[in-house]
């Protein structure tokens, strides 16, 4: 046995009964984050972990390269507030991007908000902004070391002179100013027993909707929404294009499924002072509804009721029976609708998914009627701004091989002309000697699976390949084409071949894709990933000891549970952020959220589901000759309070008690617990390439790769 592992204690004594069915749960006591055994037993894995990973020849050379060529521009969109333009940039490797500020295009940009000032070491990150509609307030959240909880803070534009205002206990917050500038309205948890800083495990139930005036204590600050009877209800407000009304989306989970209701404000006379009277539009979880925009009472919402692939419906709020709403926009007969926006007062801007590709197309918002389809190569739209009351639109292309190109269009002009805005380029990094390609490969019940692989051109198909394939597939979430220097490195230094799977539980086809991989159809999601490792196999990209598998969240669900399935397919398996004990994820923090999408353990029926697949309850000793677990790394941090480290723990410390001491087992089970890190987003720029580095010095190791200059 190459490794000794840290001898964790087993509590036997802990058995839980679901519908009669006796679980063990020996390492429970590891869902204490505070006890000092948790904390020794963290200590103990990264003391093992790290000193391999600086053993590994390619971790300094990796964060060498990386450094260097993720050393390029990073801008957004530019966007218009009142008279004032905004982008984001970073020059580079700063650890977070900064806002920027200009009177007109032309203008030399000044910074009027760094987050690198926020914190020493950047782990203190903007999240979430609202600018009131005449673009002379800033609402903006802030949060620390990753952690889903922020705190508000208030600028006056006009010198970016700081407010007194402070909004704590946010978190999963809606930020939507009144027009009249006096105020917004935010959602925050009630006060709790015990911390919360983000390392706490505690559960998020009864978030309220607040309306904070601007220059008043959060102490007065008015109670517009809740839902004592619905603990586990979330909504948001948002103010309509016009500024007389408030829409409240109510969810309950992640389905994309919401009530609507709204609120004329037109009939507050004394302004926003109590609950607001709400008017019931939607009262269930049928369907979704996205508001688009109105043009007095009659509202555009994007919606997949009767429609998979969504459509844009038109409701008369004077009018709103059912029978009385109006289809603007049919569904298509394959491609989604992404997202719907009006500008320009008339025109709406429709992005599409056909194939998982976006398209951009734009319509009359009075009849419906196709005006125009804008050219763009294969890839994806991640930014996209215009408002109705502008007059021009941005937005941001990216593909494998392209990080960034933003085009702009002026839609005062005829004929409307898109053109490069910005476009990015890599120095020491020649997109020519690359391809991507997608390929169509049959799952086990004969579904067509997309995938995406880019490699260098003219490689042989022999085998021979390193690969690394990802994969998600979950709560209707698409994987488009993006740009990663980490995996262009894997495949420029490291001889590799990319893989990006789009398997079912995703939104790649609608909702009919995504409920083809949740509740009790979540095995798909795993068989279509193994599917696609049996394709990259035997079309002679990569052989099983070459392959390395990655995901992250329910991701790193997919990867564990694959791992288990079929330890003989996989050489490699990074886990990040993983869910891992399917029985208990809804008793921590928002975990709640998640049984739209996974069930629960507390219904005999979705039990059944969960107990069979759930990786910390499906770990056994590989069948078969010469098979072992592939070499395994999980990846967590202290301050993760979406997928709590807990999970990461108890199935590290299970498999290194059931597989790490079996002697057929050399390839190694490792753990690495980043601290003041949280589930990803904000991480500071050298955090993320320390990951990286960490990730492929690890998989280069485990796998015998060479570095190739």
């Amino acid at each position: 046995m190459p490794f000794q592992y840290p001898n964790a204690y087993r509590d036997e004594a802990v058995v839980d009964d679901y519908h009669g069915q006796k679980i063990p749960d020996p390492y429970s006591w590891l869902e204490d984050p505070d006890s000092e055994k948790t904390q020794a037993f963290v200590n103990a894995q990264n003391q093992l972990t790290l000193p391999f990973l600086e053993e590994c020849p390619v971790r300094e050379v990796f964060k060498e390269r990386m450094t260097e060529l993720y050393d390029y521009p990073k801008y957004s969109c530019p966007f218009k507030r009142g008279e004032r333009y905004f982008h984001f940039y970073n020059t580079g490797l700063q650890n977070q991007s900064v806002l920027y500020v200009q009177d007109n295009l032309d203008a030399e940009p000044s910074v009027f908000l760094d987050p690198n000032t926020f914190s020493d070491d950047g782990t203190v990150a903007l999240r979430g902004y609202a600018f009131s509609e005449d673009g002379e307030y800033l609402a903006y959240g802030t949060s620390t070391s990753g952690s889903d909880w922020v705190e508000m803070h208030f600028l006056r534009v006009d010198g970016a002179v700081a407010l007194e205002d402070q909004l704590d206990r946010v978190k999963f917050t809606c930020m939507s100013w009144t027009h009249d500038g006096k105020g917004l309205f935010y959602n925050s948890y009630p006060e709790q027993e015990g911390k919360s800083d983000g390392t706490e495990t505690s559960t998020n139930l009864n978030q309220k909707l607040y309306y904070h005036v601007l220059g008043t204590p959060q102490s007065q600050d008015v109670l517009c929404a809740e839902f004592p009877d619905e603990p586990k209800w979330m909504s948001g407000a948002e103010v309509s294009d016009d500024g007389r009304y408030v829409l409240l989306s109510i969810r309950e989970g992640c389905d994309p499924v919401n009530r609507l209701w709204y609120c004329d404000l037109n009939t507050l006379p004394d302004g926003i002072t109590g609950l607001l009277p709400w008017v019931k539009l939607i009262d269930n979880f049928d369907a979704e509804y996205e508001y688009v925009t109105n043009e007095d009472t009659v509202f555009t919402f994007k919606t997949n009721l009767d429609a998979p692939r969504y459509r844009l419906i038109n409701v008369d709020f004077a009018d709103s029976a059912p029978s009385q709403w109006k289809e603007l926009l049919a569904q298509h007969d394959k491609d989604v609708i992404v997202f719907a926006t009006c500008t320009y007062s008339t025109l709406l801007f429709v992005c599409y998914l056909h194939d998982v590709k976006n398209v951009l197309k734009m319509y009359q918002l009075a009849s419906g009627e196709e005006l125009k389809t804008f050219p763009l190569e294969v890839g994806s739209i991640v930014g996209f701004t215009g408002r109705k009351k502008d007059s021009e639109i941005f937005y941001y292309f990216t593909s494998f091989l392209s990080p960034a190109i933003i085009y702009h269009c002026d839609l005062t002009k005829d004929p409307l002309q898109p053109h490069v805005f910005r476009e990015v380029t890599v120095k020491g990094f020649n997109p020519a000697e690359y391809q991507t390609t997608q390929v169509f490969y049959p799952s086990k019940d004969g579904t067509q699976i997309p995938m995406f692989i880019v490699h260098k051109k003219d490689i042989q198909l022999d085998g021979s390949h390193p690969a690394f394939l990802y994969g998600y597939g979950g709560f209707n979430i698409s994987i488009t084409p993006s740009y990663s220097v980490s995996r262009l490195i894997f495949v420029r230094h490291l001889g590799g071949v990319l893989a990006v799977a789009n398997i079912r539980g995703g939104g790649e086809y609608g909702e009919t894709w995504h409920k083809g991989g949740m509740l009790g159809n979540k095995q798909n999601c795993f068989t279509d990933f193994q599917c696609a490792a049996e394709y990259l196999i035997k079309e002679g990209y990569t052989s099983p000891t070459k392959l390395t598998i990655n995901g992250g969240s329910n991701g790193g669900l997919l990867v564990a549970a694959c791992v288990n399935q079929r330890p003989d397919l996989f050489g490699c398996a990074v886990a990040q952020v993983g869910v891992m004990d399917m029985l208990k994820f809804h008793k921590f923090t928002i975990g709640h959220a998640w049984t739209t999408d996974f069930g629960c353990s507390e219904i005999k029926e979705q039990f059944e589901w969960l107990i069979k697949y759930s990786p910390l309850h499906n770990i056994h000793i590989p069948e078969g000759e010469g098979v072992q677990y592939p070499a395994v790394l999980l990846l967590t941090g202290d301050h993760d309070d979406r997928v709590v480290p807990l999970h990461s723990l108890k199935y590290i410390a299970t498999l290194q008690h059931m597989i790490g001491c079996w002697p057929n087992q050399s390839n190694p089970l490792f753990i690495y617990v980043d601290t003041k890190s949280g589930h990803g987003a904000g991480k500071p720029t050298t955090k993320v390439i320390q990951e990286v580095a960490d990730t492929y010095a690890f998989i280069a190791r485990c796998l015998d790769l060479n570095w190739i200059n």
